[in-house]
């Protein structure tokens, strides 16, 4: 591939999208990155102050995984009807209300109102509803990214996109301890409200400063301006994706031929990352004798998640831009340095070198994700961007149904059985990325 002027990929993706709607859709995947990693930091002295296993408060989250699996792909298809701003807001909404839910039934749990067992049931409960409707944000976002863009340029704005994760999981872990307020007795539930609020705040500016995208016509031709009730304007590059959906492309399935290699190394990478997240709360707590002591457990967990964000925002705002990085370079250098990173964390002993060999992890996985989703992406054609949008989001999902509960549960047993797994899925994804993976060069060419 031609180099690239470094100064230039950041504001790759505003040739197709002006800079001020790449803020907002920014956000919107911000806003739910930072709130599910406070939620991260902060659920390990939970489950500790509950009295309940590591495995269940892991397990906790498998069902709202299992509902993201079956209904990301559904809210895809719906943004290729309804637009992809009806999608987000309807995401946003689902995190709302399944935080404010979630602090609720946590609340009454650390208060005795309710017991333990109720409590990790009430919490798989509301967070169900981020499973269920807060999986139509993420596709939307995607595919009005990539529906948008050239396909030179996709890996960098999807990466772009991707770094707002990234950046969410620096705040989130970073803003945590700060909302451990005794007010109200809220104590550890307090990141719960606090970020359901952040998420109104969110969806108000999508609603009023996002146009409309909401399709017309089913014709191909030029789009009339039509008024939008809600004051938002209409969408001038709105025409472009109407002419893609019109051709009404067949439904993509995860066996498709051209999507096979992608779905495979985004699978089982995604179930290492989700492994080593899932352990490493649990790791801090171990290894610093926080365990008689977890309301200060907070601190120390936050300090080693916001190091992994900081490094992922390395790979996805410096490397990917700086050395021009395709999809397969990217999944194939990604997944060797989380597997290297992983090594680092299980043999760490203080908070330093956890820290450290979270963040190696982190940098890998930071390659990786961006890769396997703009390969992803690139395998298919423009019209069929939402429901490979859709696909994406349902990996992700997958990814947590029962990886972190299992990785969880082998690190109970050994600490080298659950790392051992990973570093071996890690070894499975590169192998496989070296044959099977189309070349980059390949897949960045301009199709007619």
């Amino acid at each position: 591939m031609a180099d690239t002027d470094p100064k230039l990929t950041s504001a790759a993706p505003t040739g197709a999208i002006p800079p001020s709607r790449m803020a907002l859709l920014f956000m919107v995947m911000l806003v739910t990155a930072a709130g599910n990693t406070a939620m991260q930091s902060v659920m390990p002295s939970i489950g500790t102050a509950l009295q309940v296993d590591d495995v269940w408060i892991s397990l906790a989250y498998s069902w709202s995984a299992l509902l993201w699996v079956v209904c990301a792909p559904f809210w895809a298809r719906r943004s290729d009807q309804r637009g992809r701003k009806a999608m987000m807001a309807l995401g946003l909404t689902g995190f709302i209300v399944s935080f404010v839910l979630c602090g609720a039934a946590l609340w009454a749990g650390l208060s005795g109102v309710l017991s333990a067992v109720w409590t990790l049931i009430a919490f798989a409960a509301a967070r169900s509803l981020y499973g269920g409707f807060g999986s139509a944000a993420p596709p939307a976002v995607q595919a009005y990214v990539a529906s948008r863009t050239p396909r030179a340029e996709r890996t960098q704005a999807l990466s772009l996109i991707a770094s707002s994760f990234g950046l969410g999981t620096v705040i989130g872990p970073a803003l945590a301890p700060l909302m451990v307020v005794p007010f109200l007795g809220l104590g550890l539930t307090g990141p719960f409200l606090a970020f359901a609020a952040i998420g109104v705040v969110a969806l108000v500016l999508l609603r009023l400063r996002l146009p409309n995208d909401e399709p017309q016509y089913a014709a191909r031709g030029q789009a009339v301006a039509y008024s939008s009730g809600s004051g938002a304007p209409v969408d001038p590059q709105e025409t472009t994706e109407q002419e893609d959906a019109a051709a009404e492309p067949p439904r993509l399935s995860w066996r498709d031929p051209r999507l096979r290699p992608w779905v495979f190394a985004g699978l089982i990478g995604g179930h290492a990352q989700a492994m080593v997240l899932g352990i490493s709360g649990f790791l801090v707590l171990d290894r610093l004798g926080l365990r008689d002591t977890p309301a200060d457990g907070a601190g120390p967990v936050g300090l080693v998640l916001m190091s992994g964000a900081i490094a992922t925002l390395l790979a996805q705002w410096g490397l990917i831009p700086r050395f021009d990085l395709g999809p397969r370079a990217a999944t194939l250098w990604g997944i060797a340095t989380a597997a290297l990173g992983t090594v680092i964390l299980a043999i760490a002993g203080d908070l330093h070198l956890i820290a450290l060999g979270y963040a190696i992890a982190s940098l890998g996985f930071g390659l990786f994700r961006p890769g396997t989703t703009a390969g992803t992406s690139l395998a298919v054609t423009r019209a069929e961007q939402g429901q490979a949008s859709g696909i994406v989001a349902s990996l992700a999902g997958a990814s947590y149904i029962y990886a972190p509960a299992l990785g969880v549960w082998l690190y109970g047993h050994s600490d080298w059985l659950g790392f051992g797994l990973i570093v071996a899925l890690c070894a499975i994804v590169l192998v496989h990325g070296w044959f099977a993976l189309q070349a980059d060069r390949e897949l960045t060419r301009d199709r007619t």
